[in-house]
């Protein structure tokens, strides 16, 4: 096996993304129903944002606080992504060095950087499970 040298070597292409206008009752759905532990927030096609169930759970009314179920659904249904994403997230391209990307995520310590084209167009996301696979080929070639 070769040595994966770039972002794109590992990056995951087929991506979920959200719309910076869906609500958060939609992208915690999104989120629960495929998994994934972060949506790329895109408008016209161009990344503007990045929402991780971190930004969802910070943004979740407590119980704790009696808040009532219906106060609590009607938060998630009221509150757009765009108040709760990472605007304007720190971004790579598939060209962009896998070492360099890893430093970055590890110096920010964040887990997923949005893979961006010409023009913010979005190409994919790296995560740090798409590393750690990476990390898990790597060691069972040794």
């Amino acid at each position: 096996m070769g040595v994966a040298k770039l972002v794109g070597d590992v990056m995951t292409r087929e991506v979920t993304t959200v719309a910076p206008d869906a609500t958060l009752l939609e992208a915690s759905l999104l989120l629960r129903s495929t998994g994934f532990r972060h949506l790329p927030v895109v408008s016209d096609g161009r990344v503007v944002g990045i929402l991780s169930d971190r930004d969802v759970e910070r943004a979740s009314p407590t119980l704790l606080n009696r808040v009532s179920p219906e106060e609590y659904n009607r938060i998630f249904e009221a509150t757009p992504v765009s108040k709760v994403m990472t605007a304007h997230p720190v971004t790579v391209t598939s060209k962009t060095p896998l070492k360099q990307a890893v430093a970055m995520m590890v110096e920010r310590k964040i887990n997923a950087l949005p893979v961006v084209e010409a023009e913010k167009k979005l190409g994919g996301l790296i995560t740090s499970t798409d590393l750690l696979t990476l990390l898990d080929r790597l060691l069972a070639d040794s």
